[in-house]
């Protein structure tokens, strides 16, 4: 085993989330066998992110670094054999971004302890992994409590010589939610067309942008759930709530080369038409939503009026005033993930009166980043709150695109209005 048999790094209270700003403390642990003679013993606290061009690959093209400060706990000397301890404490900067790791980069923090010895002699090493939580209050976005809403209208032909114009609406409750809060969603679709339109999809994305000699793209879908199509001249509503993982949260201030982004994309496959609303996942949730006297959230999308369809096919098509329908839900990836208390297409997702859905306020993944709090005090001791992963993840092909923002679904919008005319 050598001179040394054991080297060994603990944290005070064994604490390994810190928030910028606070006290790091703990104590070096060294286990001699024999008589050691050495040139220093050393703590390195680090922090920095880095960012490959390959995936899982940890050859960084770019880094940056958040801080290393250094402490000498023990000056050159001899030891003899025995038990040594020896404590360190390291202030953090107010600045730094949250920990995060993904495909193409990781904003890690970690502290090394270091017994230098004499010449031709080895070092020994070993080192602790610790995280950090700057935390995203939601109440500090402007607007964050308003329903987040976006409308788009397209003109499409089908056999040859018709056309007909869809108007889609997307609306949630909420511009930025927490783990484990629902977002509702509510999707009103017009049909004024005598072609059936195919089913409908909402997904909830994530986007994380990785700023290396190139940028890099990492789309996942996070959730998604079906609906049905909806009939020629028939106007519809289709109301569905996901709930949302343990996540990273949205942006990562204090990085320049990570970019967390979310957003909720509906889109009707045939004719292909997309919607797309960015939203926040922060760490504080927003105040909670008025409430009905029944005890639901108050409607965020408004009524949805039928329209006449385009004055050439209302003869060829015996055209009948738009009738309103509820669409029903195909399929949603979230109904194997969740206990069957805890879903169901009729009632959605069981939850208090705040819309949270119960369950521990510690979530740590082992996926796309490490580790994230729901609204409330910050808990360390992982001895004593269970691990709660997301649902698998499914990735988009490569190339790494960007998906369309609400300022061009605006211009999507806008175009299709304007072609129309």
């Amino acid at each position: 085993m050598g001179k040394v048999q054991e080297l060994l790094l603990t944290l005070r209270n064994n604490k390994v989330v810190y928030g910028p700003g606070e006290l790091i403390a703990g104590e070096v642990r060294i286990k001699l066998a024999a008589h050691l003679n050495f040139k220093a013993v050393k703590v390195n606290c680090i922090g920095s992110c880095g960012v490959a061009n390959k995936a899982n690959d940890t050859a960084w093209q770019v880094e940056e670094q958040y801080f290393s400060s250094t402490l000498v706990v023990a000056e050159k000397g001899a030891l003899a054999a025995g038990e040594y301890t020896y404590p360190f404490q390291f202030l953090l900067p107010a600045t730094i971004p949250t920990s995060f790791e993904g495909l193409f980069g990781k904003i890690s923090y970690r502290i090394r302890a270091t017994i230098e010895t004499t010449r031709f002699s080895k070092d020994y090493k070993t080192e602790k992994v610790f995280y950090i939580l700057n935390l995203l209050n939601l109440n500090e976005i402007n607007d964050i409590e308003q329903p987040n809403i976006a409308t788009l209208t397209k003109k499409f032909s089908y056999l040859i010589v018709k056309s007909g114009v869809i108007i889609l609406t997307v609306s949630t409750d909420l511009k930025g939610y927490t783990s484990g809060q629902i977002i509702h969603l509510t999707t009103a679709i017009q049909n004024k067309s005598g072609k059936d339109i195919g089913n409908i999809v909402a997904s909830l994305i994530q986007k994380v942008t990785y700023k290396s000699k190139r940028i890099i793209y990492d789309l996942r879908t996070i959730a998604e759930v079906e609906g049905s199509g909806v009939k020629s001249w028939k106007q519809a509503e289709w109301k569905e709530q996901i709930i949302v993982p343990p996540l990273p949260q949205s942006s990562l201030h204090g990085c320049n080369l990570i970019q967390v982004d979310y957003f909720i994309q509906v889109s009707i496959r045939s004719p292909e038409v997309l919607v797309s609303l960015p939203m926040y996942i922060g760490n504080i949730a927003v105040n909670s939503p008025p409430l009905t006297p029944s005890g639901q959230p108050q409607p965020t999308a408004g009524t949805v009026l039928p329209t006449a369809p385009p004055a050439e096919d209302v003869g060829a098509t015996g055209y009948q005033p738009m009738d309103s329908v509820i669409l029903p839900t195909k399929s949603h990836s979230q109904q194997q993930t969740l206990s069957p208390h805890a879903f169901s297409y009729t009632s959605g997702f069981e939850s208090d009166a705040s819309g949270q859905i119960p369950g521990p306020r510690l979530c740590i993944s082992t996926g796309a980043t490490v580790p994230y709090y729901a609204d409330g005090p910050v808990v360390a001791d992982l001895t004593e709150n269970p691990l709660i992963l997301p649902p698998e993840y499914s990735m988009w092909a490569q190339p790494y695109e960007p998906p369309p923002t609400y300022e061009e679904s605006c211009s999507s919008a806008n175009s299709s209005m304007s072609a129309g005319n």
